[in-house]
């Protein structure tokens, strides 16, 4: 088995493989670089970027309407090669190479995705790069294998690692906040109000039975097995089952964890709960997905499930190209169109009902990560074995996804499920 050191590092050099090699093309991508800044001026429906080029000139492209506003320096014409080329995963690249910077990356994120219709294929990979991405992504899809080889690349880093960051309770997914903007200590209290939650939406007693798929660091399993649920708990990281199985043993209820597969789940359950696992399926996985909610609930029984979605005019522009995330963080992933995982749901004899969306508590919950982690790397927090290259990708990844979910191209939502 590989050591958890060299599992950032396979991060690292599987989203090396997307994107272009600039210096073979920036000469001859020379005469398109206006023509691409135009593109992007005109597709600015709102907001503006106040941006230096290289040769020193000064340009603001959009100020149209209202809307994110933020200040970029391109160093080196070779970071619009990797835009035009490798997309957002080639900007990514140019970010680390020294080829731009911004003081504050957020709002840019932000004004790319509040535009994302009007702008079209631009910040997409293009021809062979493209193609190249696609082909990468599909090598990563979640077959049974796939699936254990992607969850042990992001969430086997180490809990170590995840523990120097996130909350008390060590909860991975969006938090719900009373009201936003939230202040610095409240992450701990509205992880548990996320919790509850989701624990409301099944509405199970003591005794009743309940299968959390995907259960992180056993958060949720514990806070249900407190109020005297039977939970079986279910993943493929063994750094995530063996904190889950060091927690101390509940008074009323119990805790089964086991790694399996949510397919190979077999039985009847009162209640199922998952938190952003389905995001990290693939598409042709959905259905199946689907297929064992339906399976394992008893009738009558209720799922409640968080996921995260990208809006419904941007996903085929988006599900048709390999983005930064799916290259650099999440290999094999891809973000929950709603209305096709609504019809998969209902085709089975699941209703949809209760939907809340909170995407900015989201945005909130990364932007307070993001402050955990960076004075996690002040006070030399992390492990030893995570270098500054590494630490910056994931910096970059927190910035990211902020500003996804500050423009609202993506979302999250809860929904309950019930088997009729």
């Amino acid at each position: 088995m590989k050591g958890v050191g060299l599992r950032g590092e396979d991060l690292l050099r599987a989203g090396g493989r997307f994107g272009s090699r600039p210096g073979l093309f920036a000469r001859a991508f020379a005469p398109g670089f206006h023509k691409m800044l135009d593109r992007i001026d005109s597709g600015l429906e709102t907001g503006a970027i106040r941006a230096q080029l290289p040769d020193g000139t000064r340009r603001v492209f959009g100020g149209r309407a209202p809307g994110f506003e933020c200040d970029v320096r391109v160093h080196d014409w070779r970071a619009l090669v990797r835009l035009a080329t490798g997309g957002s995963a080639g900007w990514y690249q140019a970010w680390e190479a020294g080829e731009w910077s911004s003081a504050d990356p957020v709002p840019l994120f932000a004004l790319f995705m509040a535009n994302g219709v009007s702008l079209g294929e631009t910040g997409r990979a293009k021809g062979p790069w493209r193609l190249a991405a696609r082909a990468l992504h599909w090598v990563n899809r979640n077959t049974r294998a796939g699936s254990r080889r992607n969850i042990e690349a992001h969430y086997d880093l180490g809990s170590d690692f995840y523990e120097a960051w996130l909350d008390r309770a060590m909860v991975y997914s969006s938090a719900l906040f009373d009201d936003l903007p939230a202040a610095r200590g409240e992450l701990d209290q509205a992880q548990t109000a996320k919790l509850d939650a989701m624990l409301d939406r099944v509405a199970l007693g003591s005794g009743d039975s309940l299968l959390d798929i995907g259960c992180g660091f056993g958060a949720l399993a514990l806070e249900a097995a407190e109020k005297g649920c039977q939970v079986d708990a279910i993943s493929l990281s063994d750094d995530q089952l063996a904190r889950c199985r060091s927690l101390p043993a509940p008074a009323g209820g119990s805790m089964n964890f086991r790694k399996q597969d949510y397919r190979d789940v077999e039985g009847q359950y009162d209640g199922i709960v998952s938190i952003e696992m389905v995001e990290a399926l693939g598409r042709e996985y959905w259905p199946v997905f689907m297929d064992s909610l339906a399976r394992n609930l008893k009738p009558g029984g209720r799922a409640a499930v968080q996921f995260i979605s990208i809006r419904e005019e941007l996903f085929d522009g988006y599900a048709g190209n390999a983005d930064f995330i799916q290259a650099y963080v999440f290999p094999g992933g891809l973000l929950i169109r709603t209305s096709e995982f609504r019809r998969l749901a209902e085709e089975r004899g699941l209703a949809w009902t209760d939907q809340r969306d909170f995407g900015q508590h989201y945005a909130e919950t990364l932007r307070l990560w993001r402050s955990r982690f960076d004075r996690a790397v002040q006070e030399d927090m992390l492990p030893a074995r995570f270098d500054a290259r590494f630490r910056d990708l994931w910096r970059y990844y927190l910035m990211y996804c902020e500003g996804g979910f500050r423009g609202g191209g993506i979302d999250v939502s809860q929904v309950t499920l019930v088997k009729r």
